[in-house]
């Protein structure tokens, strides 16, 4: 009882500033390693090249598949709430449109689910996401390009990767209460 005594208070708004800029942080500081990981990975024939550019397409499908998450920690509307202060900062820090940065987040959200239908594993599907949306399928051994499918065995591993790029509620619930005004 007393530790839920000392628990600092965050709104919405704190909250998305802390998730947007440690998002932002994380996938900036790692891309390269996750470029290096599939680049060196056994699983391809050839080394994929992979641009910089795709650091933006990562941050995108670390992103959504996030907010995916937040239905499972937080109560409906606050949930809707906490989303609505990601996207807002989203769009203020890449200056766009909240209706664009909302667009974008929406898009990736759809493109993860139709990659990884049927399963609704949002892990699984951040990591076929990122397979797809770096165009890596034409680097893999004939039998998994002709099935225009990942190599489980790469797949796997870039899920273990993956897993790092998960918000962790449980943790964050430790040291703050959501204090909704």
């Amino acid at each position: 009882m007393f530790s839920t005594l000392l628990k600092k208070k965050i709104d919405a708004e704190k909250l998305a500033n802390v998730f947007v800029n440690s998002i932002i942080e994380i996938t900036d500081n790692s891309f390269d390693v996750i470029k290096e990981f599939i680049e060196e990975d056994p699983a391809f024939v050839h080394a994929p090249s992979i641009n910089e550019t795709s650091a933006e397409k990562f941050l995108l499908i670390v992103t959504a598949g996030n907010l995916n998450y937040l239905t499972n920690y937080f109560e409906a509307q606050e949930s809707i709430d906490i989303k609505n202060n990601i996207i807002s900062k989203f769009a203020k820090i890449y200056d766009l449109e909240v209706r664009e940065m909302e667009s974008l987040l929406d898009q990736t959200s759809s493109f993860i689910s139709k990659v990884n239908h049927p399963s609704k594993n949002m892990l699984y599907g951040m990591s076929k996401a990122l397979f797809h949306e770096l165009n890596l399928n034409d680097y893999q051994e004939d039998y998994f390009k002709n099935m225009r499918t990942p190599n489980p065995l790469f797949l796997k591993r870039l899920d273990e990767i993956m897993a790092n790029f998960i918000w962790d509620w449980e943790q964050f619930f430790k040291k703050y209460k959501l204090h909704m005004n």
